[in-house]
């Protein structure tokens, strides 16, 4: 089953903690502080993969967390960074917060954004030594990861994209004019997900065309199937209106689609048109298409069953899409940016205190904070039952 949405939490890794440590070695008996720096917590990364289909592999599985930061160690051995996640999607996948407010649209293959950037390690004890401290009994713990709830909604990337009312054949001229095999049925919504099929000219180039489900009056407004499947038409170069012409109004289902293409907005309303009057094998006489339309680059009249003008059509596609636009400054400055976006999803402001880590439990330096926003701070930094936790002048025992 294809799917275009998907909602996925993601957690990157903790920082590790500063080591805190002292050089002991033989006929060193007062070794200076030792302790390594902790490792950086793993990012949570999202990749566009052009070979990837759809978002079905965040169906089953959709919380992601990154590696944590190894500790420091004692000889100033830093600690190892925490693994990364790497999320692959289709290229063409758009990453969201449940806001709605768009993170990045991977439109290229090999685009990224880090969604979740993992804590920064802490600081060993051999950081803190100076000529009047030379013994730090502390170390700093590992910064927190950030988190965030990211949904995925996949666009489509053809060439040309199929739209009609249901039942009028789109599916079945896939199957004629491509290497997609769609079901195909005497009833309407026989398509109930999007499909893709490659179109190959003789002399081996090829175009990517896309299936939808059928439209109906009111689906830019979310009544029946169409809705939810509009937006794989908005990256298509042209649209093939597909028909049923052995209908007798031609006219009143060619204005039925276009006035929802036009009410869904994205551009669809202004997008070349190929009218293909599909069922002409059913009629006595040839089919005409009565209106004039600038937008109209071609009528065709076909027969998927019979394969009637299937020829015709095929050939006539490679010279009805328009080229890709020539890359100027912008669009080149635009693909490159997602190789280095980085999404912040928790800014976080620079906190008031610090946590280290102590010979005897735990120190908080600076404006620490009350009641339970401490309590869970000082458990992400590992406090245990009866360690000290230093606070100001004070010293508590932590139950």
């Amino acid at each position: 089953m294809f799917h275009d949405r998907a909602r996925i939490e993601v957690l990157a890794g903790r920082g590790g903690d500063g080591g805190l440590s002292f050089r002991r070695e033989k006929h060193v008996p007062r070794g200076g502080p030792d302790g390594g720096d902790g490792g950086r917590g793993g990012d949570v990364i999202l990749v566009a993969n052009e070979d990837f289909r759809d978002l079905s592999a965040f169906r089953q599985k959709t919380s992601f967390k990154a590696g944590r930061g190894e500790p420091g160690r004692g000889s100033r051995k830093h600690g190892a960074d925490g693994e990364p996640i790497v999320l692959e999607v289709p290229a063409g996948t758009q990453a969201t917060t449940p806001e709605g407010d768009l993170i990045a649209d991977l439109k290229a293959h090999g685009a990224r954004v880090v969604l979740a950037r993992g804590g920064k390690g802490g600081r060993g004890n051999a950081r803190f030594a100076t000529p009047t401290r030379q013994t730090p009994r502390f170390a700093e713990v590992g910064d927190p990861p950030e988190r965030a709830d990211v949904d995925l909604h996949l666009k489509l990337l053809a060439d040309a994209a199929l739209a009609g009312l249901p039942n009028a054949g789109k599916s079945s001229l896939l199957r004629r004019i491509s290497n997609a095999k769609p079901k195909v049925a005497e009833y309407p919504f026989t398509t109930l997900a999007p499909v893709l099929g490659t179109v190959e000219s003789p002399d081996g180039a090829q175009l990517t065309v896309a299936d939808v489900p059928g439209l109906i009056e009111g689906a830019s407004e979310g009544i029946g199937l169409g809705h939810e499947f509009l937006a794989h038409l908005e990256r298509a170069r042209v649209l093939l209106h597909v028909i049923d012409a052995s209908e007798e109004d031609v006219e009143e289902r060619f204005r039925t689609i276009d006035r929802e293409l036009s009410l869904y907005g994205a551009g669809l309303d202004v997008r070349p048109q190929a009218i293909v009057l599909n069922k002409v094998d059913l009629l006595t006489e040839p089919p005409v298409f009565p209106l004039e339309d600038e937008r109209v680059v071609r009528v065709f009249r076909v027969s998927a069953a019979t394969g009637e003008g299937i020829e015709e059509l095929k050939r006539a596609l490679f010279t009805l899409v328009p080229p890709a636009p020539a890359p100027t400054a912008e669009s080149e400055e635009e693909q490159e940016l997602p190789e280095f976006l980085e999404y912040r999803p928790q800014p976080p402001a620079r906190r008031a205190y610090r946590i280290y880590r102590t010979d005897r439990g735990f120190r908080v330096v600076g404006e620490a904070p009350q009641g339970e926003e401490l309590d869970a701070a000082l458990e992400a930094a590992g406090v245990r039952k009866g360690q000290d936790v230093e606070l100001g002048d004070g010293t508590l025992e932590w139950r």
